[in-house]
């Protein structure tokens, strides 16, 4: 009996000072696959000249490199109006992970940036708070040339920021690059 004493002021002692009342309790917003990334622009002039440019990545960051297709052809000096979609294919029925970029707008941001000196992409669409979001864009050609196209989805940027990656922080929930030809 003697020795049982120190066994339960131990105990006692572990009990007080793991239960406190100020343990925070961490909410933890789990990220979802994102396997499709789809920029659909649209000439503001001829809604007949579509174009769809999707990278179908089915397995993330698994050893499959993501499938990229352009359909339709870019037009030099022509504006375009543009929405992007993000999905999550890897499930059924699909997860439209745009939604939810919209809805938490002040914790997301797409951008957009190009290889070709001449082409400019303007977000016209804006978080709660006022803060470009980018999933509503318009698309300014100009000369013919090839390049490239970067889309990147970053969660919780810096907001405002200069518009550029470096100056946004935050993590990049998915990042794409298509080849482009401006005809």
């Amino acid at each position: 009996m003697k020795n049982s004493i120190p066994v339960l002021s131990l105990v006692a002692l572990l009990c007080m000072t793991s239960c406190t009342d100020d343990d925070e309790v961490q909410i933890i917003n789990e990220e979802e696959l994102i396997t499709t990334v789809e920029l659909e622009l649209t000439s503001s002039t001829d809604a007949a000249n579509v174009i769809l440019f999707t990278s179908v990545d089915i397995d993330g960051d698994g050893p499959n490199d993501p499938v990229i297709t352009i359909t339709g052809t870019i037009n030099a000096n022509t504006s375009y109006d543009g929405s992007i979609r993000f999905l999550n294919e890897s499930i059924a029925p699909t997860e439209n992970i745009t939604e939810e970029v919209i809805e938490e707008g002040d914790e997301h941001e797409v951008f957009y940036s190009s290889s070709l000196a001449d082409f400019s992409i303007t977000k016209i669409d804006l978080d709660a708070n006022g803060n470009p979001l980018g999933v509503i864009t318009t698309l300014q050609t100009g000369a013919v040339g090839t390049g490239t196209l970067t889309v990147v989805l970053r969660h919780e940027p810096t907001k405002p920021n200069d518009n550029t990656l470096s100056g946004a922080g935050g993590e990049t929930d998915v990042q794409v690059s298509f080849t482009l030809a401006v005809e």
